[in-house]
């Protein structure tokens, strides 16, 4: 399925912005409604608005500023979660800072976007999160190896991840370097891709083959390293030089 045109007998994706700027909302707002796909549901300014909006509107996703008055975006994860389950949050704020990165995935959030993006690709990072992939901007994908230290440094537990809320497959040591021995060389192809922060509709145009098959073998990779998520992947390619 293609992160740009979701199935036609699929409702719009419901969406819960929360930023304290109230401009910053009512255009983000006005941008992501030109695409039929994509519905806000609601808005709110800072984490206690956003717990009773999440919990009564039951998004499919939550767009999270980390820079809230009061309580962080990233402390707030926990509590969000707990109010909205199904839904999945992705952080959309100006800090580029690796800690935050290292707290929002930790947190339990599925992405890291910047404020920057331009509209279609916001609209296409929030479809691939419905679909289940991480997203973490590329222009963050530099910062993954120095956000995965901080995670695995010894007795370092970011300050919004609750107990039993962060992703397993960040608190793996790395993967040798004999693990990427066991890659075929599309596979090393589609790993520098997924490092890259490019979608499978990206890299299959770039080597020219079918979406489908892109899936496939990101599954495959996935598989070979042991890892259970594409942030995760792109630490190791990072770490290992495939940048």
């Amino acid at each position: 399925m293609s992160i740009d045109t979701l199935h036609p007998d699929m409702p719009p994706i419901r969406l819960l912005v929360v930023d304290d700027h109230t401009l910053f909302r009512r255009g983000l707002t006005a941008l992501l409604t030109r695409d039929p796909q994509l519905r806000v549901v609601g808005d709110a300014a800072d984490a206690g608005e956003a717990l009773r909006k999440a919990q009564e509107l039951q998004p499919d996703i939550i767009l999270l500023d980390n820079h809230l008055p009061g309580v962080q975006g990233v402390d707030a994860l926990p509590a969000l979660r707990d109010a909205a389950p199904a839904a999945r949050i992705l952080m959309l704020t100006v800090s580029e800072d690796e800690n935050d990165l290292a707290a929002a995935l930790c947190g339990g959030a599925v992405g890291y976007l910047l404020k920057t993006a331009e509209g279609e690709a916001l609209a296409a990072a929030i479809k691939s999160a419905m679909q289940g992939e991480n997203i973490v901007a590329p222009e963050m994908m530099s910062k993954l190896v120095s956000a995965y230290r901080i995670v695995a440094s010894d007795g370092y537990v970011p300050p919004s991840a609750g107990a039993g809320r962060s992703d397993p497959s960040l608190t793996r040591p790395a993967s040798a370097s004999s693990v990427l021995d066991s890659l075929s060389p599309r596979e090393l192809d589609i790993l520098r891709g997924i490092a890259r922060g490019a979608s499978n509709k990206e890299i299959a145009r770039e080597f020219g083959i079918a979406e489908t098959t892109v899936k496939i073998h990101v599954q495959h990779v996935l598989r070979k390293l042991d890892v259970s998520s594409r942030v995760h992947a792109a630490v190791i390619a990072s770490e290992h030089g495939l940048l």
